[in-house]
């Protein structure tokens, strides 16, 4: 009995897990303002301008951070369901792909967790600090390590051939995951990112319900 409920629960958790993330993806990239702009914010009073009090802005923030475990289950789990043809895929896009979540983790706790820090100053000391937003958002120093979240869609596009290879999904559905996860390598272009994240929503559901059924 006990084992039963083990296997239930994870595979229940797996299930919620391939679900919920890319909607997660999805909520943290609408939650920022000006979201249909095309522009690339390259000056630190105008980032400033978008987050500075903007609850939304960090709420969407903190669930792409919160999302970042649930990537790992399910990079993890498609590196077990991956056999023969795919198994290659699975192994080697599981490890880039939970590195590149690593990394996103990183880059949402330098680039996000402590602006809202940064927020609580007033408008006289706020504007001492600009320099160092400005460092910041040009990534200066070893924040260039951020980038690295970049092995997270490429990971998950070769675990996806993958899946695509193994028959365990079909083709249009690699596809649509495929291409969101394309989307998702831009210059912070959120709109982009949306369509992106959308794809991936309509990719990864279907795995997610037919994981909960108890199908793979």
């Amino acid at each position: 009995m006990e084992y039963r409920n083990l296997k239930w629960i994870k595979q229940v958790g797996t299930a919620l897990s391939i679900v919920l993330f890319p909607i997660m993806l999805l909520l943290g990239f609408i939650s920022h303002p000006n979201i249909f702009s095309f522009e690339i914010i390259t000056d630190a009073t105008e980032w400033a301008e978008e987050w500075r009090g903007n609850f939304i802005f960090h709420f969407g923030h903190l669930l792409v951070l919160f999302a970042v475990p649930l990537i790992i289950v399910t990079s993890v789990h498609f590196m077990s369901l991956l056999k023969g043809r795919g198994e290659w895929y699975g192994f080697i896009g599981g490890v880039l792909g939970v590195f590149g979540v690593f990394m996103l983790a990183v880059d949402k706790g330098a680039l996000t967790l402590g602006l809202t820090a940064f927020q609580t100053l007033p408008d006289e000391q706020f504007i001492d600090i600009l320099p160092a937003l400005q460092a910041l958002l040009d990534k200066a120093g070893w924040l260039w390590i951020c980038w690295l979240f970049l092995f997270l869609p490429l990971g998950f596009i070769l675990q996806t051939i993958g899946l695509i290879k193994a028959k365990i999904i079909p083709k249009w559905q690699g596809v649509s995951i495929i291409i969101g996860l394309l989307l998702l390598i831009n210059p912070d272009i959120e709109v982009i990112s949306s369509v992106g994240a959308t794809l991936m929503c309509i990719g990864f559901i279907p795995i997610g319900i037919r994981e909960l059924k108890g199908k793979y």
